[in-house]
């Protein structure tokens, strides 16, 4: 069994940074896809980003994207998202994911088998 925890989450003004981290624990994840999705207002979490295992590949939503960065250490079981350029649209609660499709970057819920807990971010504008 596989845990996550997220953590990084707080408040900025529109325009600043945070930086997500997620850290697995019990079953080695190192040939896990990860990904974060985020539940804003809507009923359904949304597709941020993902990375491949190998950290090879990344993908990312078209709302996030050249602000958003995807990253992880597999050394250390973790992964990370740095925020520039926070707007109050990503304000949201982040939830860190892990699929075991590898290499590849799912976009849907469905597409992962681990979810973390979630952390709040809230961009004040």
């Amino acid at each position: 069994q596989v845990q996550l925890v997220e953590s990084g989450g707080g408040l900025v003004q529109a325009g600043g940074s945070l930086r997500l981290s997620c850290a697995a624990s019990g079953e080695t994840m190192t040939r896990a896809a990860m990904a974060w999705f985020r539940l804003g207002p809507g009923v359904e979490r949304e597709f941020v980003t993902a990375i491949s295992w190998r950290g090879r590949s990344t993908g990312y939503a078209d709302s996030v994207k050249g602000r958003f960065t995807i990253s992880r250490d597999n050394a250390k079981n973790m992964v990370y998202l740095q925020m520039n350029s926070l707007q109050p649209d990503d304000t949201g609660v982040y939830y860190c994911a892990a699929s075991r499709l590898g290499d590849g970057l799912g976009t849907t819920q469905d597409d992962y088998d681990y979810w973390g807990q979630g952390t709040q971010v809230t961009v004040s504008s």
